[in-house]
């Protein structure tokens, strides 16, 4: 896409700070990090969201976040890690480029990611199960 930011990145029409790639995937240090060493995992090809990432490639993404991960936490000496993928505006995703987030995380680092668990009763939660129950 001629105006996403990631693809600009991938293409090197925009410089970037990365730390790997290949011919799937663009691996770079975030420009404005939640954490020192927050890094983002993008796929070459353009998919804005899970709901249009090839299910195969999304998969061999992770394989490729555990072995940075373990990477980061050697290198880095990190024993806490946050992995965020948002997707719509509302979950908080700001670049419409499928992407993960590798976030290090050290003691009162400041840095919250946090919800309100909501209190459901057991029919709530059958009710739910029944919807989302699936045959895949």
């Amino acid at each position: 896409m001629n105006d996403c930011i990631f693809c600009k990145i991938i293409n090197g029409d925009i410089p970037s700070a990365t730390i790997y790639e290949n011919e799937e995937f663009k691996v770079i240090l975030d420009r404005f990090p939640a954490n020192e060493g927050h890094v983002l995992i993008l796929p070459k090809e353009h998919s804005a969201n899970i709901f249009e990432i090839n299910p195969e490639q999304a998969g061999r993404l992770f394989v490729l976040a555990t072995k940075i991960a373990r990477e980061m936490k050697t290198i880095l000496g990190l024993e806490h890690l946050n992995v965020m993928q948002n997707n719509g505006t509302v979950a908080g995703q700001t670049v419409f480029h499928f992407h993960l987030h590798l976030i290090p995380r050290y003691e009162n680092d400041g840095i919250t990611i946090a919800y309100k668990p909501m209190d459901l009763c057991d029919a709530q939660i059958e009710d739910m199960r029944k919807k989302l129950e699936m045959s895949i």
